[in-house]
């Protein structure tokens, strides 16, 4: 016990000081991916190489799509890519409140090269900023999510494991998991949900006090990802709950889970002022 003790004091804080301190991911870290500057939009990978369909190409529009949410990040099409058209770059903090913010769409220029094409997304440059006001204001004390596994591979489960270990240490930032729904202030899901848990899955957030968010974690939880819909699986979260945010990865590091979080208490405050302003009108 001693020994543990002298231990942990010369090793001092290990506690990331993320979301203050912007921290990098591992040199081979597979982000989005993403043409590389001046590439052909001919050297663009067809949309077969993806494992899960996460990319499509419009033959009539000429408009080549990449569906973060359906992505495992597998870095196959930009193996494919002739001339190295791909790369994946190493951006982690992809989380969208929208289903339509997760894809990236690359038109032809006049020159042959890859444009891509601007698309409305939510402005998330202040949310990590704003993280204790928001939970303060909301829920004046701490944020309490339950976690909803719906059938997943335990891959996105670890990763949240990981957010409570002392290196991540969510709770330094009032956030934490429970094991009810009923002392939950919203859902986080892994997973694509099971035929045999979709009454579960509806249960728990119904469970759960207005207002409430629902938080789908990995590709699985986002689109339904490799299982997709069959008999087994009704597919994505969103087939069954309204989901508030959208956090892609096979699985995402613990650092895009919490700034989906992040952007999760955001969506929490708008939901909350639209309750209140409907409960104070005659």
């Amino acid at each position: 016990m001693l020994r543990n003790l002298i231990k942990g004091l010369r090793q001092g804080v290990v506690t990331t000081r993320y979301p203050a301190v912007r921290t990098d991911p591992p040199e081979r870290f597979r982000g989005v991916p993403e043409p590389r500057t001046g590439c052909l939009f001919s050297d663009l990978p067809p949309a077969s190489v993806c494992p899960t369909g996460a990319i499509t190409r419009d033959g009539l529009s000429g408009v080549y799509t990449i569906d973060l949410a359906r992505c495992i990040f597998c870095g196959r099409c930009a193996d494919k890519a002739r001339g190295g058209a791909l790369r994946m770059n190493r951006e982690f903090e992809l989380s969208g409140r929208l289903r339509k913010d997760l894809l990236i769409q690359y038109s032809r220029d006049a020159q042959g090269r890859v444009a891509e094409i601007p698309l409305e997304l939510v402005d998330q440059t202040t949310v990590v900023d704003r993280i204790n006001t928001r939970i303060y204001n909301i829920f004046k004390d701490s944020l309490h999510l339950r976690h909803l596994d719906t059938g997943s591979c335990n891959a996105c489960d670890w990763e949240l494991n990981a957010l409570l270990a002392p290196h991540y240490d969510i709770r330094r930032l009032c956030i934490d998991f429970v094991a009810s729904p009923r002392h939950a202030d919203g859902v986080i899901v892994t997973g694509c949900v099971t035929r045999n848990l979709e009454l579960a899955a509806r249960r728990t957030f119904e469970a759960i006090a207005e207002p409430r968010v629902v938080i789908a974690v990995g590709a699985c939880a986002c689109s339904g990802g490799v299982a997709g819909t069959s008999y087994a699986s009704a597919g994505g979260a969103a087939n069954i709950l309204p989901i508030d945010v959208y956090i892609p990865g096979c699985p995402p590091r613990p650092e895009a889970i919490l700034f989906g979080i992040l952007l999760a208490i955001d969506r929490i405050e708008q939901k909350h002022h639209k309750s209140t302003t409907e409960r104070s009108s005659p």
